[in-house]
């Protein structure tokens, strides 16, 4: 099972809020345990392409932030983003950037009132699994 801590998922939430009308990003930072994984802290990142339709992350901010991770004894589980005017589900673009099978990604949808935030594993192959999570 994965667990979300609830204060880390309304920091992706008010993040995405804030950079409305672009889409945000960012990476998650925690720990697994057997096949349990826990999303203990955010990172925001900077979408240096300034898109409501896509994002980049600068590069020099990544390395900064995996130094980061790793230094406060967490892993670098996956990474998120938000879909401003979008469901909250990999997009072809989405699912051709995901390099690493072995990470989470999640996006968080503000395209109705209340945001929908969706975990996903994507294969080498570009296959998409919603996974199941807890906010805790």
């Amino acid at each position: 099972m994965i667990y979300i801590n609830r204060l880390k998922y309304e920091k992706i939430v008010d993040q995405a809020r804030r950079e409305i009308p672009d889409e945000c990003c960012g990476y998650l930072g925690g720990k697994k345990s057997g096949e349990d994984i826990f999303i203990k802290k955010v990172y925001p990142l900077t979408n240096i392409d300034h898109s409501n339709e896509h994002f980049s992350m600068d590069p020099k901010e990544q390395f900064n932030t995996i130094k980061t991770i790793r230094n406060e004894g967490l892993v670098m589980i996956g990474n998120y983003h938000s879909h401003p005017e979008s469901p909250s589900r990999p997009s072809e673009e989405d699912k051709r950037l995901a390099f690493d099978p072995s990470i989470l990604y999640g996006i968080l949808s503000l395209e109705k009132e209340e945001p929908v935030f969706n975990l996903f594993k994507i294969d080498r192959d570009k296959n998409v699994e919603k996974l199941k999570y807890e906010i805790v």
